[in-house]
């Protein structure tokens, strides 16, 4: 039972906001136009905007702010209005509600004992950002400055050209000082945000006291260092905000409520619950979309196609943005072929390139842990849970204004495994890019994949590249760790027995088998660091999965082909921007090679993954999205 006199910290806080929060928690809701069916649609909109996700309604919003120019977004999943999605408390929503998912399990895994796994992707208004565990965290300034490497000098896709757009989207809210008193080793600096945004980055007004001991053991590491801001592009051990309004509701802010909500506008609409089928082309013009309601299919169905005047957006995801390609006959020839669609233009990476973090199953508990409060609290302590009650219903304070995590480790190769690292890196030089893709991949998709290689053996040698993250949890670690640039590469293409059903999601975990060799040092510093620190020996860790029998390389393999998820809900790279002799499938303008009046922007214009969770960043670049289709329509 945790002491209530430990808890007196934030008992003064009882008092504070709560007339600022009832006056945010009963405003009154404006929004643009929801329209109820395709019969309320205009003929013909300047933008046609297919997905009303994380990056969909950032675009429509910045693209519609002059009043003037009029936008549609077309969003399969529901307007939701639910506190499952709206409150911070431990809070990942994936699976709240099942039909705020698509119903997509992937391709089996061949490395994975032909695994077969649940593909995460939102159905819903406001897309993963309002599912997802709202974690506020950006690259390192090597994973942006990678983009633009794959184009020559000269890109503005780097660190110092998205880091505007980073402050652009973001309006950060600075933690109290009762929330710094909370946070020890805490940095920040108000430089590397903004302020004008309705998409807020706060903080919230608890934290375990325990997570101090897993900062420490992290910070005391030879070549670790605490930035001086965790969106300062570094890898280190710091503090970050969380995805929510921390100085008005206390909720999740997310894409619908930055960019949707509140918006009194009646050039920019909204119609959900509806899906696309194809984009329209007039040769290799994009001018319009077809689409039908997202719940009905079979004899009788009504399509409704609507125009563009100026561009369509795609925004459908990492998963349905290639798919929506490959049926509008955008593609690789002989997959399209394949399903009877006709090539109309012929573009081979289109699916390709696709991955995601990986995370390894890694539980340790803690035999003599007794400070209070703790996670465990949240559970078993009525005392706890009265008092937490209590803060939570008079000014949204207090335990329940925090979501899962505020701080963590993201750590290099070198940091991780300084005797391994060259010689991984080494072996990444060495390899043969065609032996680690699929048998019928292009060529140009082959000399991207050897480019990507390439970089990431320089990534390898660097302190300055995240390999590995972990979250403090503020008692026993967290029952996992995360691998953030794996090298395999799987694919995302249509079904081409029923190309209209959801895509084959193949995520090819461990195909180029160096992966193993990360995963394992990755493993083995994890270890060292939980198990067998001086620091945490007081807590009388004890390693219960895989356990400490398991020492060779042929029995941590064995544990990985089990014990592996192929997948950290951060799909990426199955539209990417690289040059077209790489297999890219968008320019440097977001622009589809080959197709007019047709972009991508969402989280599959990634070349390389960035070591951390993708919302922030995905934010960042519909930001630069936005800006770069406006200078390019004027």
């Amino acid at each position: 039972m945790a002491p209530l006199s430990q808890l007196g910290l934030l008992a003064s806080l009882a008092a504070v906001l709560s007339c600022s929060l009832a006056a945010a928690l009963n405003a009154p809701k404006i929004h643009a136009r929801v329209l109820d069916g395709p019969e309320a649609l205009n003929k013909s909109y300047d933008y046609v905007i297919i997905g009303g996700g994380t990056a969909g309604l950032t675009v429509g919003d910045r693209l519609s702010e002059d009043g003037k120019t009029t936008v549609l977004v077309i969003e399969n999943g529901e307007l939701a209005n639910s506190d499952e999605i709206n409150n911070v408390r431990d809070r990942v929503s994936w699976n709240a509600e099942p039909w705020w998912l698509y119903n997509i399990t992937s391709a089996p895994n061949k490395e994975l004992e032909n695994l077969e796994s649940t593909v995460y992707i939102a159905n819903v208004v406001g897309g993963s950002s309002a599912l997802n565990g709202m974690q506020c965290v950006r690259g390192t300034t090597d994973d942006y400055d990678r983009w633009g490497s794959f184009f020559g000098n000269g890109s503005t896709w780097s660190w110092n050209g998205i880091l505007p757009y980073f402050k652009k989207g973001l309006h950060f809210q600075p933690p109290s000082e009762e929330a710094v008193d909370q946070m020890p080793g805490i940095k920040y600096d108000e430089f590397y945000w903004g302020t004008t945004s309705r998409l807020y980055a706060g903080w919230p007004s608890f934290q375990w006291p325990g997570i101090k001991y897993q900062f420490e053991v992290f910070t005391e590491l030879p070549g670790v260092e605490v930035p001086k801001d965790s969106g300062a592009g570094q890898t280190g051990v710091y503090w970050y905000p969380t995805f929510m309004d921390a100085e008005g509701s206390v909720n999740r802010s997310y894409a619908r409520t930055g960019h949707w909500d509140n918006l009194n506008r009646a050039n920019y609409d909204l119609i959900t619950e509806s899906k696309v089928t194809k984009i329209e082309l007039d040769g290799n013009k994009a001018t319009g979309v077809v689409f039908r309601p997202s719940e009905v299919d079979g004899e009788g169905v009504e399509f409704t196609t609507v125009k563009a005047n100026k561009e369509v957006i795609l925004s459908a995801g990492t998963i349905h943005s290639p798919q929506l390609l490959q049926l509008s006959g955008i593609g690789p020839r002989k997959l399209l072929e394949s399903a009877g669609i006709e090539p109309k233009v012929e573009l081979p990476g289109v699916g390709q390139n696709f991955h995601d973090h990986t995370t390894l199953h890694f539980e340790i508990k803690f035999r003599n842990y007794s400070i209070h409060p703790n996670r465990r609290d949240d559970f078993e302590d009525p005392d706890f849970i009265a008092w937490a009650d209590e803060l939570w219903d008079a000014n949204r304070t207090g335990p329940w204004s925090r979501a899962l995590w505020n701080t963590g480790a993201w750590l290099g190769l070198p940091v991780v495994a300084p005797e391994a690292y060259e010689s991984i890196a080494a072996k990444v030089d060495a390899q043969n890019a065609a032996d680690y893709l699929p048998t019928s991949s292009d060529p140009t998709v082959i000399a991207g994949y050897q480019a990507r290689l390439a970089s990431l053996a320089e990534a390898i040698r660097s302190s300055d590249n995240i390999f590995y993250s972990h979250y403090f949890s503020g008692d026993e670690p967290v029952n996992y760790f995360t691998y953030e640039h794996p090298l395999s590469l799987g694919t995302v293409n249509i079904n081409i027995s029923a190309p209209e059903s959801e895509p084959i999601v193949d995520y090819r975990t461990y195909s180029n088998p160096v992966d193993f060799d990360i995963m394992l040092e990755l493993a083995r510093f994890h270890r060292r660091i939980n198990v067998e620190s001086p620091l945490l020996a007081q807590f009388d860790p004890v390693e219960t999965s895989p356990g400490l029998n398991v020492t060779s390389r042929e029995d941590w393999v064995a544990y990985m082909r089990h014990n592996t998820e192929p997948t950290a809900m951060h799909p990426t790279g199955t539209c990417a921007m690289m040059p077209l002799e790489l297999g890219g499938v968008v320019d440097e303008q977001l622009r589809v090679y080959g197709v007019k009046g047709l972009r991508v922007v969402d989280a599959s214009v990634m070349s390389v993954i960035v070591g951390v969770n993708l919302a922030g960043t995905v934010f960042a670049i519909a930001e630069k999205g936005a800006d770069l289709i406006k200078n390019g329509s004027e």
